[in-house]
């Protein structure tokens, strides 16, 4: 996971030891992709403690091998589909990030559902010049 996240180009790169423990302490949310025996892609993310029908989809990242055969909406579909309760999907996304923003876009239309775009967090949250994150909200997928 950490080897697709640094070379995806786009994604802010975590610590190692921050993937391994979301692939170990959120598994039932987190998915890979696999090309033979080599990780092409991942999903993480988690239910938030505050309200379990929500999934924060931390990130999402496919190695330039499988891009371009919708194996980032297929991780999410497994994520959502393997957890009924899930009734809503929340990521942030920079507004840069037009790959990500089509990624959900492009999900969210396959499955019927609403994206809106919400304030989330701001560049003046972030204390090292990053830029802000908007929330995207997805909901209606399960109708």
């Amino acid at each position: 996971m950490w080897r697709v996240a640094r070379d995806s180009g786009s994604l802010d790169l975590n610590s190692s030891y921050s993937y391994l423990l979301l692939a170990g302490h959120f598994s039932d949310t987190c998915r890979i992709a696999l090309l033979g025996d080599d990780v092409v892609g991942f999903v993480s993310g988690y239910r938030l403690p505050s309200d379990p029908s929500r999934y924060f989809l931390w990130q999402v990242a496919v190695d330039e091998r499988a891009r371009g055969r919708r194996v980032a909406g297929r991780l999410i579909d497994a994520v959502i589909d393997d957890q009924p309760e899930i009734t809503s999907l929340v990521t942030t996304v920079t507004e840069d990030n037009q790959a990500s923003r089509r990624v959900f876009r492009r999900w969210s239309d396959d499955r019927g559902a609403t994206l809106d775009e919400v304030p989330g967090f701001e560049a003046h949250h972030f204390p090292d010049g990053h830029e802000a994150e908007p929330l995207l909200v997805i909901e209606g997928f399960r109708n």
